[in-house]
């Protein structure tokens, strides 16, 4: 009997330190690529060698960190989802004997305290940190990092006070009151359970907005079909007018890349591609509002259909997906369709619009701010998910146990509001779109019949000035 239990244990150390270096591997991994995307980003006029330097190298890293913990929560969901039907496909395979339900339980735990480590800690110290400038008769690093601590533990009981007084109006009953003095079970878990709230409600905002903006984004990425242009004298013309107007007009090179990419595309990328990738997008963004539909009805007539309504099986038991291992590539497909169409959304929102990072030319402190939002929206994503039926993948560790997924007006509300608003997004883009079609093909479009400011266009002239539409 000793034998045995000293060959399980023996079992489970190896299955723990095979856990951990995994997890250790693939958010090295992340790390990396976080940290090339940021110093491609970063001005490079902040690299000095003085104190300030050592400062921005440490929020650099902090900002690193965090950008890597928000590629691994927007990576997760599709890992376990991928993870769960590969263990479906082969049950006993030995080179697959790693991917486990214990890893994925772990990847879950791990993301969720270091989102909450990165949201409330890191970078909030990173930004103080940058700030600070150290308390009079005090110089160097250490006066700058005690004026930071000072900041954290004013901000901390700040937010707890907050947290406090709202948790006793809103439950104000003895056992609720007693809660209030557990920090760790209670107020963080809350704390978090606001945030991603928060992080879902700016989903619910960026998300139709961007699924409409895709359409516009893939249209300047890819080239149009061309019908009845002579490109070769539009070439000519804006050959000759380049030299002389660039250094004026920094819009003028925006037109001669347009044209001169036009020309290079071939035939079939001009007349196949594009209205391939265009049907794509549609195709994808109507699955998106029938799925959050079902998910409506499924709400009205199945309490399971809620977040927090019921528990799966396990990793590697059952199917997440109705139609297996097609449905469930589909809902990673899907998932990081919304993702990305968030961030477009974010950064095309007007109150955004300056928070847009730039080649080396975006500060550090423009870095943090983009970093934490980035982490709410990742953070937020998973529960997206799961709240509009995008995927049945029921949540592990403490993305699950959100309060307010429990509430069925809220998930109810979320969904109809995320379903009209796509609706009413891409209803209204097609319908302009087809308005100047119409009116370009009728010759109307210099009438000035269209009402929206953002699709009138500004175009060289031959004197080297511009003319707006």
């Amino acid at each position: 009997m000793e034998a045995d239990e000293v060959s399980i244990r023996e079992q489970n150390f190896h299955s723990q330190v095979r856990e951990y270096t995994i997890c250790f591997l693939l958010f090295a991994v992340l790390y990396i690529v976080s940290y090339f995307i940021i110093t491609r980003y970063k001005r490079k006029a902040d690299e000095q060698e003085d104190e300030d330097a050592i400062v921005n190298r440490i929020s650099l890293f902090l900002s690193t960190f965090t950008l890597a913990v928000s590629a691994g929560a927007v990576l997760l969901l599709p890992f376990s989802i991928i993870s769960n039907e590969i263990l479906l496909s082969f049950p006993q395979n030995y080179y697959i004997q790693w991917l486990n339900g214990s890893l994925i339980h772990g990847l879950w735990n791990l993301a969720s305290l270091f989102s909450n480590l990165c949201l409330f800690v890191l970078m909030p110290f990173a930004f103080f940190f940058l700030e600070s400038e150290g308390f009079a008769g005090l110089k160097g690093i250490r006066a700058r990092i005690l004026e930071t601590l000072v900041m954290l533990i004013l901000l901390a009981l700040l937010i707890l006070g907050i947290v406090w007084v709202a948790s006793a109006l809103i439950d104000n009953d003895a056992a609720s009151m007693e809660s209030l003095y557990d920090l760790w079970e209670y107020y963080l878990p809350y704390l978090y359970s606001c945030i991603s709230l928060m992080g879902c409600l700016l989903l619910l905002l960026c998300t139709p907005v961007g699924l409409s903006r895709m359409f516009t984004v893939m249209g300047q990425l890819l080239v149009k079909p061309s019908i009845l242009e002579d490109l070769d004298e539009q070439m000519y013309i804006i050959t000759l007018e380049e030299e002389a107007i660039q250094r004026r007009l920094n819009g003028m090179f925006w037109y001669f890349f347009k044209y001169k990419r036009r020309k290079k595309a071939s035939a079939w990328e001009r007349n196949l591609v594009y209205p391939a990738v265009m049907i794509l997008l549609l195709i994808e963004t109507s699955i998106s509002v029938l799925l959050v539909a079902l998910n409506i009805l499924y709400l009205l007539v199945d309490e399971t259909a809620m977040p927090k309504g019921s528990r799966g099986s396990g990793i590697g038991n059952a199917s997440l997906s109705t139609f297996g291992f097609v449905g469930a590539a589909l809902e990673i497909i899907l998932i990081f369709y919304l993702m990305v169409s968030s961030v477009v959304g974010f950064y095309s929102l007007r109150f955004f619009e300056n928070f847009t990072p730039r080649k080396d030319d975006t500060t550090m402190t423009k870095i943090i701010g983009n970093c934490v939002s980035i982490l709410v929206l990742s953070s937020a994503l998973p529960v997206m998910s799961r709240t509009l039926g995008i995927t049945r993948f029921d949540l592990l560790g403490d993305f699950g146990r959100f309060n307010w997924l429990g509430n069925f007006y809220i998930v109810l509300s979320y969904n109809l509001l995320f379903a009209i608003m796509t609706t009413l997004c891409l209803v209204r883009k097609f319908t302009s779109a087809v308005r100047e079609e119409l009116l370009k093909a009728l010759g109307l479009d210099k009438l000035h019949l269209s009402n929206n400011p953002r699709e009138s266009e500004t175009k060289p002239s031959a004197n080297g000035h511009q003319k707006t539409l």
